[in-house]
C-alpha cells in the first residue's frame, strides 16, 4: 500500500515496501515471522506473515450450533494449547485442536456444558516485552490478535497445508456431538500492532487512521484504553461492520455458540474516547439476525478505568461479574460483615441487573479465571510470585483477596494442606449453588498450581500447562466437583431464570427462599462479626427436593437447627468431612435422625429434602 505520509495531521502510516497481511485471511502462516522486522520501515518479504489458501469445503454431518439455555449452563474456561501440552495429557498431537477432541470424554465426565476457549483467532506469539522475550518466553494466552478470520496456526497439526478451518471445525463438531457448546474469547478491543512503534502487520498499513483511536491533536499518538498500546476504533462504521461480519462468520461457518469479549467496555468508546450511551457496534452485535441465538458475554471494563458491571449497554449481554468474585473471595478467606452482600451475589446480583430488566443469567459467576491465581494458589499464596515473567514482578494484579492458610506457598504441614483442600471445595460449593451462570477455570478441579504466578500470559511451559498426573493425586477434589455439578443440574431452584423474591409463591405456601442466622430466626444482616449464613431453597419442579444450605466461615463449630416444615432432610455434602463422605450421591443419601447438625469451621453443608419414595 502506498500513499501520503501525513502522520501527525491525518495518521497515515503507508510504507510501499512493507508486506501486509490480508485482514480477511481465513488461514495464515507465521512460520518465518519476525515482529522486529515488521516494526522497522522498509521491505520485509522474507519475514512477513502470509495468508494460506484454505479449502472451505466441509461435511458438517448435520451439525448446528447448540441451543443450551443459559440458566442450565456450566462454563469451563480453558486454554487450547495448555490443556494438552503436558506429557501427562497422553494425546497424539499435544497443544492442538485435535488433542482437545481426545479429552472430550473427560469433559463429559466432569459435567460442564460449554468450553470457553481463550483466544483461538490467529495471534502474535512474539508480542511480549523485551525483557520477557530475552528469557525465551512468548505470548501464550493469545490476547494479541492480528487475523480475526483465521484459527491460530499454532493450534493446528498441519497449518502449512491450510487445514486451519477443517481442524477447528472438527473440534466444534466433536464437542457438539458430546453435547458441549463452544464459546470463543475474542479480542476486538486492540490488535497485535501495538502502539506507535509497533509492527505493521495489516490494519496499520491499510487504514490505521480509521481502525485505531488516535490522539486528536497529534495523530501519530495512539489512544490506549487497553494497556496494549492501541485501541480499536470499534464504532467507526467500517470497523463496526468488520467486527460484526467477522462474528457472523464464526457462527455461520464455524458453528460456534457464543463469544466472550475481552475488555468489552473499550468497544463502548466513541471517536474521541468518550463513553457512548448506545455504542453502534454493541447494538449491531445484539441486533444481528445471524447472532440472535448466540451467547454474548462481556468483560465489562477496560484498562483505562471504565467499569460497567451492571451497566453494560444492551439487553442480551451477560457480564463477567467481578463483584461476585471479590465478595466470595473475601467470604472464603474469613472476612466479616459481608453476609448481606454475599446473599445478594449468590442470588444473582439483582442490585446490578434487575433495574434494567436483566435476569440472574446476566451474571457470569466466577472465583478464578485465566487472569490471576488458580483456585489452589488462591489459598496457598498471599502475594503474587511473578519473577519468572522477566518484569521484576511489576506485572499482574496486586489485589488478589487471597489467603495462604498460614504458610506462603508449598508446605508439608498436613493441617494446612487439609485446610487448603477444604477451601477449594468450599469455593466450588458456593459457586455451583449460586444463581446465575457459573464459570470454572480448567485444572482447578484437580488443584492445578502456577506456583503463585498470577499472570502466566507468557509461560508456554509446565508452569501453565495442566499436569494430568494431578488428577490421580487429587481425585477426591475432581469427584467433589463432578458431583457438585450433578447436584446443581438436578435442582431447578438453583438454575432460575427469574430473581428470587422471598415471597409466598410456591405450591407449599412457602417463600421461594428463606434466610436464617445461627438459629431458625432471620439473619442479623448487619452483625459486624457475622460469618455464618443459612438458607432454604424451595424446589420449583414436581418432586424436586428442597435444599437447605449452611455456610460457616468462622473458626467455631456451630450447631445449626434444620427447618421444621420438612422432614427427611438428607445430608448431600459437608466439606468438613473427608472424601468420600464430603459429598453424597443421591442414591446413597439417608435421612438425618437429629433435628440439628454440627457444622465444622470453614465448611459448607447442604441438605436435600427427599420424600421416602425417592430415598428408597
Amino acid at each position: 500500500m502506498d500513499g501520503p505520509n501525513r502522520l501527525r495531521e491525518v495518521g497515515y502510516r503507508f510504507d510501499k515496501d512493507k508486506h501486509l497481511l490480508d485482514p480477511w485471511a481465513q488461514a495464515i502462516s507465521h512460520k518465518n515471522w519476525s515482529r522486529k522486522d515488521a516494526c522497522l520501515p522498509g521491505e520485509n518479504k522474507l519475514t512477513a506473515m502470509r495468508a494460506v489458501v484454505a479449502d472451505e469445503h466441509y461435511d458438517w454431518e448435520g451439525d448446528t450450533p447448540l441451543r443450551i439455555r443459559s440458566e442450565k449452563a456450566v462454563l469451563y474456561e480453558m486454554h487450547v494449547g495448555g490443556f494438552t501440552r503436558h506429557p501427562s495429557a497422553e494425546v497424539s498431537h499435544p497443544g492442538t485442536f485435535a488433542a482437545v477432541i481426545q479429552k472430550i470424554p473427560y469433559l463429559q465426565q466432569l459435567g460442564i456444558t460449554h468450553v470457553e476457549l481463550l483466544p483461538v483467532m490467529a495471534f502474535d506469539e512474539q508480542d511480549v516485552p523485551y525483557h520477557t522475550a530475552a528469557l525465551g518466553l512468548k505470548n501464550y494466552w493469545g490476547y494479541s490478535t492480528h487475523s480475526f478470520y483465521s484459527p491460530h496456526p499454532g493450534y493446528c497439526i498441519t497449518p502449512e497445508l491450510g487445514t486451519h478451518i477443517k481442524e477447528f471445525r472438527d473440534l466444534v463438531k466433536a464437542l457438539h456431538k458430546a453435547g458441549i457448546g463452544v464459546i470463543l474469547d475474542v479480542v476486538f478491543n486492540h490488535t497485535a500492532e501495538a502502539g506507535a512503534n509497533g509492527p505493521m502487520i495489516n490494519f496499520r498499513g491499510l487504514g490505521g487512521n480509521i481502525f485505531y483511536h488516535l490522539n486528536s491533536f497529534d495523530k501519530s499518538i495512539y489512544r490506549d484504553y487497553t494497556g496494549c498500546g492501541n485501541t480499536v476504533n470499534a464504532n467507526h462504521p467500517l470497523v463496526a461492520g468488520f467486527i460484526i461480519k467477522c462474528l457472523e462468520y464464526w457462527v455461520r461457518e464455524m458453528h460456534v455458540d457464543g463469544f466472550r469479549f475481552d475488555l468489552a467496555s473499550a468497544l463502548a468508546r466513541g471517536e474521541n474516547g468518550d463513553v457512548l450511551p448506545n455504542p453502534p457496534v454493541l447494538w449491531g452485535i445484539e441486533l444481528s439476525e445471524q447472532l440472535s441465538k448466540t451467547k454474548l458475554i462481556a468483560e465489562a471494563w477496560d484498562a483505562a478505568g471504565l467499569y460497567q458491571v451492571g451497566s453494560f449497554p444492551g439487553y442480551r449481554w451477560a457480564e463477567w461479574n467481578g463483584l461476585y468474585r471479590d465478595v466470595v473471595r473475601r467470604f472464603l478467606r474469613g472476612d466479616k460483615n459481608i453476609i448481606q452482600e454475599l446473599a445478594t451475589r449468590i442470588t444473582g446480583s439483582s442490585d446490578l441487573y434487575q433495574y434494567k430488566g436483566g435476569l440472574p443469567i446476566s451474571s457470569i459467576n466466577f472465583i478464578t479465571c485465566h487472569d490471576g491465581f488458580t483456585l489452589y494458589d488462591l489459598f496457598s499464596y498471599n502475594h503474587k510470585h511473578n519473577a519468572a515473567n522477566g518484569e521484576n514482578s511489576r506485572d499482574g494484579c496486586n489485589y488478589n483477596l487471597s489467603f495462604n492458610c498460614g504458610v506462603e506457598g508449598e508446605t508439608d504441614d498436613a493441617a494446612i494442606l487439609a485446610l487448603r483442600r477444604k477451601k477449594v471445595k468450599n469455593a466450588y460449593a458456593i459457586l455451583l449453588l449460586s444463581q446465575g451462570v457459573p464459570m470454572l477455570l480448567a485444572g482447578d478441579e484437580f488443584l492445578h498450581t502456577q506456583k503463585g504466578n498470577n499472570n502466566c500470559y507468557c509461560q508456554d511451559n509446565e508452569l501453565s500447562w495442566l499436569n494430568w498426573d494431578l488428577l490421580d493425586q487429587n481425585g477426591d477434589v475432581f469427584r467433589f466437583v463432578k458431583l457438585m455439578i450433578a447436584l446443581r443440574k438436578r435442582h431447578g431452584s438453583i438454575m432460575r431464570r427469574r430473581f428470587l423474591t422471598g415471597e409466598k409463591v410456591t405450591d407449599k405456601g412457602l417463600p421461594d427462599i428463606i434466610w436464617y442466622g445461627t438459629d431458625l430466626a432471620p439473619p442479623l444482616w448487619h452483625e459486624p462479626d457475622a460469618r455464618i449464613l443459612a438458607y432454604t431453597l424451595i424446589g420449583i419442579a414436581e418432586k424436586e427436593a428442597d435444599l437447605h444450605v449452611i455456610f460457616n466461615m468462622s473458626e467455631q463449630d456451630v450447631q445449626m437447627p434444620l427447618p421444621t416444615f420438612d422432614t427427611h432432610w438428607c445430608l448431600a455434602l459437608d466439606t468438613g468431612l473427608p472424601s468420600p463422605e464430603d459429598i453424597v450421591p443421591i442414591e446413597k443419601q439417608v435421612p438425618q435422625a437429629n433435628s440439628s447438625y454440627w457444622v465444622q469451621p470453614f465448611s459448607v453443608v447442604v441438605f436435600e429434602h427427599h420424600l421416602p419414595a425417592v430415598i428408597n
